[in-house]
Protein backbone atom coordinates (compact mmCIF):
# COMPACT_ATOMS: atom_id res chain seq x y z
CA UNK A 1 0.00 0.00 0.00
CA UNK A 2 1.37 3.37 -1.39
CA UNK A 3 1.02 6.42 0.24
CA UNK A 4 -1.30 8.63 -1.33
CA UNK A 5 0.16 11.90 -1.78
CA UNK A 6 -2.92 13.53 -3.27
CA UNK A 7 -4.88 12.71 -0.32
CA UNK A 8 -2.25 13.73 1.86
CA UNK A 9 -1.93 16.90 0.53
CA UNK A 10 -5.98 17.73 0.38
CA UNK A 11 -6.16 16.69 3.78
CA UNK A 12 -3.26 18.74 5.35
CA UNK A 13 -3.63 22.00 3.20
CA UNK A 14 -3.29 25.05 5.51
CA UNK A 15 -2.27 23.10 8.75
CA UNK A 16 0.18 23.68 11.33
CA UNK A 17 2.24 20.25 10.18
CA UNK A 18 2.27 19.01 6.66
CA UNK A 19 0.73 22.17 4.78
CA UNK A 20 4.01 21.41 2.76
CA UNK A 21 5.43 18.48 2.31
CA UNK A 22 8.54 16.88 0.62
CA UNK A 23 8.30 13.18 -0.30
CA UNK A 24 11.52 11.01 -1.38
CA UNK A 25 11.10 7.54 -2.82
CA UNK A 26 14.50 6.89 -1.83
CA UNK A 27 16.70 9.16 0.43
CA UNK A 28 19.26 8.61 3.49
CA UNK A 29 17.77 10.14 6.34
CA UNK A 30 14.64 11.93 7.03
CA UNK A 31 16.21 13.50 9.35
CA UNK A 32 19.13 14.96 6.90
CA UNK A 33 16.82 16.11 4.48
CA UNK A 34 15.05 17.78 6.95
CA UNK A 35 18.03 19.48 8.66
CA UNK A 36 19.08 20.77 5.27
CA UNK A 37 15.93 22.21 4.42
CA UNK A 38 15.41 23.70 7.24
CA UNK A 39 19.04 25.85 7.51
CA UNK A 40 17.55 26.78 3.75
CA UNK A 41 14.75 28.46 5.73
CA UNK A 42 11.88 26.10 5.01
CA UNK A 43 8.78 27.29 7.40
CA UNK A 44 7.48 25.34 10.50
CA UNK A 45 5.36 22.41 10.16
CA UNK A 46 7.31 21.40 6.41
CA UNK A 47 7.63 17.60 6.59
CA UNK A 48 9.84 14.96 4.90
CA UNK A 49 8.35 11.80 4.06
CA UNK A 50 10.50 8.79 2.30
CA UNK A 51 9.14 5.77 0.77
CA UNK A 52 12.38 3.89 2.38
CA UNK A 53 15.73 5.25 3.88
CA UNK A 54 19.33 4.24 3.47
CA UNK A 55 21.24 5.47 6.23
CA UNK A 56 17.84 5.83 9.17
CA UNK A 57 19.29 7.27 12.29
CA UNK A 58 18.57 5.67 15.39
CA UNK A 59 19.37 7.33 18.96
CA UNK A 60 22.84 6.98 20.06
CA UNK A 61 24.36 6.63 16.00
CA UNK A 62 21.98 3.20 15.79
CA UNK A 63 21.26 2.63 12.43
CA UNK A 64 16.96 2.25 11.69
CA UNK A 65 15.77 -0.36 9.77
CA UNK A 66 13.97 1.10 7.11
CA UNK A 67 12.12 -1.61 4.50
CA UNK A 68 10.62 0.18 1.61
CA UNK A 69 6.63 0.71 1.47
CA UNK A 70 6.17 -0.58 4.63
CA UNK A 71 6.47 2.01 7.50
CA UNK A 72 6.56 5.70 8.05
CA UNK A 73 9.69 7.60 7.93
CA UNK A 74 9.09 11.27 8.55
CA UNK A 75 10.77 14.39 9.80
CA UNK A 76 8.81 17.48 10.90
CA UNK A 77 10.80 20.95 10.48
CA UNK A 78 9.36 22.81 14.10
CA UNK A 79 10.91 26.51 15.46
CA UNK A 80 9.43 26.85 18.55
CA UNK A 81 11.14 29.90 19.78
CA UNK A 82 11.90 28.86 23.18
CA UNK A 83 14.93 28.47 25.06
CA UNK A 84 17.14 25.72 24.07
CA UNK A 85 16.84 23.63 27.76
CA UNK A 86 13.05 22.79 26.80
CA UNK A 87 14.28 21.50 23.11
CA UNK A 88 13.78 18.07 24.62
CA UNK A 89 10.06 18.33 25.53
CA UNK A 90 9.86 18.44 22.00
CA UNK A 91 10.94 14.50 21.66
CA UNK A 92 8.40 14.28 24.79
CA UNK A 93 5.47 15.71 23.10
CA UNK A 94 6.35 14.00 20.16
CA UNK A 95 6.35 10.41 21.80
CA UNK A 96 2.87 11.33 23.44
CA UNK A 97 1.53 12.17 19.94
CA UNK A 98 2.40 9.09 18.42
CA UNK A 99 1.38 7.23 21.73
CA UNK A 100 -2.67 8.57 21.32
CA UNK A 101 -2.22 8.28 17.37
CA UNK A 102 -1.54 4.15 17.83
CA UNK A 103 -3.84 4.08 20.58
CA UNK A 104 -6.70 4.38 18.31
CA UNK A 105 -5.59 0.84 16.67
CA UNK A 106 -4.18 -0.94 19.92
CA UNK A 107 -6.21 0.45 23.02
CA UNK A 108 -5.12 0.50 26.40
CA UNK A 109 -1.82 -1.39 24.72
CA UNK A 110 0.43 1.44 24.06
CA UNK A 111 3.44 2.70 26.37
CA UNK A 112 6.11 5.44 26.66
CA UNK A 113 9.62 4.13 27.73
CA UNK A 114 12.25 6.65 28.62
CA UNK A 115 13.13 8.77 26.38
CA UNK A 116 11.32 8.77 23.56
CA UNK A 117 10.46 5.11 22.84
CA UNK A 118 7.00 3.72 21.93
CA UNK A 119 6.17 0.17 23.01
CA UNK A 120 2.77 -1.88 22.42
CA UNK A 121 2.93 -5.30 24.11
CA UNK A 122 6.50 -4.22 25.80
CA UNK A 123 7.68 -4.26 22.13
CA UNK A 124 9.37 -0.92 20.84
CA UNK A 125 7.17 -0.25 17.52
CA UNK A 126 8.44 4.02 16.83
CA UNK A 127 11.00 5.35 17.59
CA UNK A 128 12.25 9.67 17.88
CA UNK A 129 15.07 11.13 17.23
CA UNK A 130 15.01 14.98 17.27
CA UNK A 131 17.73 17.30 16.58
CA UNK A 132 18.46 21.60 17.19
CA UNK A 133 20.23 23.49 15.21
CA UNK A 134 21.18 26.71 17.05
CA UNK A 135 21.25 30.42 16.15
CA UNK A 136 23.55 32.08 19.13
CA UNK A 137 22.01 30.58 22.39
CA UNK A 138 18.58 30.47 21.07
CA UNK A 139 16.84 27.34 18.65
CA UNK A 140 16.72 28.21 15.46
CA UNK A 141 14.83 24.93 14.34
CA UNK A 142 14.12 21.47 15.69
CA UNK A 143 13.97 18.78 13.56
CA UNK A 144 11.62 15.81 15.45
CA UNK A 145 12.36 12.71 13.31
CA UNK A 146 9.62 10.10 13.60
CA UNK A 147 9.99 6.43 12.71
CA UNK A 148 7.09 4.04 13.17
CA UNK A 149 6.84 0.36 12.15
CA UNK A 150 3.46 -0.06 10.11
CA UNK A 151 3.02 -3.12 8.04
CA UNK A 152 6.90 -4.83 8.91
CA UNK A 153 5.96 -8.87 9.20
CA UNK A 154 7.89 -10.38 11.94
CA UNK A 155 10.26 -12.15 9.65
CA UNK A 156 11.32 -8.65 8.17
CA UNK A 157 12.57 -7.37 11.48
CA UNK A 158 16.30 -8.03 11.80
CA UNK A 159 17.72 -10.74 13.93
CA UNK A 160 18.97 -8.45 16.47
CA UNK A 161 15.28 -6.43 17.27
CA UNK A 162 13.47 -9.80 16.27
CA UNK A 163 12.45 -10.20 19.89
CA UNK A 164 12.18 -6.58 20.75
CA UNK A 165 10.29 -4.72 18.09
CA UNK A 166 7.18 -5.12 16.55
CA UNK A 167 4.81 -3.52 14.51
CA UNK A 168 0.94 -2.24 13.97
CA UNK A 169 -0.30 -4.76 11.63
CA UNK A 170 1.27 -7.37 14.01
CA UNK A 171 -0.71 -5.92 16.79
CA UNK A 172 -3.91 -4.60 15.03
CA UNK A 173 -3.84 -8.11 13.38
CA UNK A 174 -4.22 -5.91 9.89
CA UNK A 175 -2.83 -4.30 7.31
CA UNK A 176 -2.49 -0.18 8.17
CA UNK A 177 -3.28 2.24 5.63
CA UNK A 178 -0.41 4.89 6.50
CA UNK A 179 -1.81 7.81 4.51
CA UNK A 180 -4.75 8.30 7.40
CA UNK A 181 -1.72 7.09 10.15
CA UNK A 182 0.41 10.13 8.68
CA UNK A 183 -2.80 12.43 8.95
CA UNK A 184 -3.90 11.05 12.32
CA UNK A 185 0.11 11.49 13.56
CA UNK A 186 0.21 15.33 12.54
CA UNK A 187 -2.87 16.35 13.78
CA UNK A 188 -1.54 15.00 17.25
CA UNK A 189 1.72 16.48 16.79
CA UNK A 190 0.27 19.66 16.15
CA UNK A 191 -2.10 19.43 19.27
CA UNK A 192 0.25 18.55 21.76
CA UNK A 193 3.19 21.38 19.91
CA UNK A 194 0.54 23.88 20.22
CA UNK A 195 -0.10 22.91 24.11
CA UNK A 196 3.52 22.64 24.71
CA UNK A 197 4.10 26.43 23.27
CA UNK A 198 0.82 27.51 25.03
CA UNK A 199 1.03 26.48 28.22
CA UNK A 200 4.10 24.82 28.80
CA UNK A 201 4.99 21.15 29.83
CA UNK A 202 2.67 20.37 32.03
CA UNK A 203 0.03 18.98 30.53
CA UNK A 204 2.50 17.05 27.87
CA UNK A 205 4.25 15.81 31.19
CA UNK A 206 1.19 14.14 32.59
CA UNK A 207 -0.09 12.66 30.14
CA UNK A 208 3.41 11.46 29.11
CA UNK A 209 3.90 10.27 33.01
CA UNK A 210 0.40 8.14 32.54
CA UNK A 211 1.32 5.85 29.67
CA UNK A 212 4.59 4.88 30.95
CA UNK A 213 5.22 1.94 33.16
CA UNK A 214 8.95 2.86 34.59
CA UNK A 215 7.88 6.26 37.35
CA UNK A 216 7.76 4.22 40.70
CA UNK A 217 9.66 0.85 39.25
CA UNK A 218 13.58 0.23 39.77
CA UNK A 219 15.30 1.06 36.78
CA UNK A 220 19.11 0.60 34.99
CA UNK A 221 20.17 3.88 32.85
CA UNK A 222 23.07 2.82 30.41
CA UNK A 223 24.73 5.94 28.78
CA UNK A 224 28.30 4.77 27.08
CA UNK A 225 30.09 2.90 29.74
CA UNK A 226 28.09 4.57 32.79
CA UNK A 227 25.45 3.28 34.38
CA UNK A 228 22.65 4.53 36.91
CA UNK A 229 20.09 2.16 38.85
CA UNK A 230 17.47 3.91 41.36
CA UNK A 231 13.71 4.44 41.25
CA UNK A 232 12.24 6.71 37.93
CA UNK A 233 10.48 9.19 40.06
CA UNK A 234 9.33 11.26 37.06
CA UNK A 235 10.48 13.60 34.22
CA UNK A 236 12.06 17.39 35.28
CA UNK A 237 11.27 20.35 32.93
CA UNK A 238 13.61 19.65 30.53
CA UNK A 239 12.57 16.16 29.83
CA UNK A 240 15.13 14.17 32.20
CA UNK A 241 14.64 11.52 33.94
CA UNK A 242 14.44 11.87 37.23
CA UNK A 243 16.11 9.05 39.55
CA UNK A 244 16.19 7.88 43.01
CA UNK A 245 19.47 6.36 43.62
CA UNK A 246 20.05 4.18 46.42
CA UNK A 247 21.72 7.23 49.11
CA UNK A 248 18.26 8.65 48.86
CA UNK A 249 19.70 11.48 46.37
CA UNK A 250 17.50 12.45 43.08
CA UNK A 251 20.29 12.35 39.94
CA UNK A 252 18.16 13.98 36.73
CA UNK A 253 19.42 11.46 33.70
CA UNK A 254 19.29 13.71 30.15
CA UNK A 255 20.24 10.55 27.95
CA UNK A 256 20.68 6.77 27.67
CA UNK A 257 18.78 3.89 27.48
CA UNK A 258 16.82 2.94 30.43
CA UNK A 259 15.69 -0.30 31.14
CA UNK A 260 12.95 -1.64 33.82
CA UNK A 261 14.68 -3.82 36.59
CA UNK A 262 12.64 -6.21 38.48
CA UNK A 263 14.92 -5.15 41.68
CA UNK A 264 17.52 -2.59 41.55
CA UNK A 265 20.21 -5.47 42.40
CA UNK A 266 19.41 -7.71 39.78
CA UNK A 267 21.51 -4.91 37.86
CA UNK A 268 24.10 -5.41 40.05
CA UNK A 269 24.11 -9.21 40.07
CA UNK A 270 23.85 -9.07 35.99
CA UNK A 271 20.31 -10.84 35.93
Amino acid sequence: MHIKLNHLRQNLAGRLIGHRIYYLQQTGSTNDDAFRLGSQGEPEGTVVIAGTQTAGKGRMSRAWHSPPQANIYTSIILRPGFDVRRAPQISIAAGVAVAETLEQYCPDKVQLKWPNDVLIAGRKICGILSQVKMSADAIDFVVAGIGVNVNMDKEQFPADIHETATSLSIEASRRIPRTDLIIRLYENMSKWYRELLAEGFGAVRDKWLSLSPMIGLPVAVRFHDETITGTAAGLGDDGSLAVVTGDNKTTMVSAGDATILKKVEDYASGH
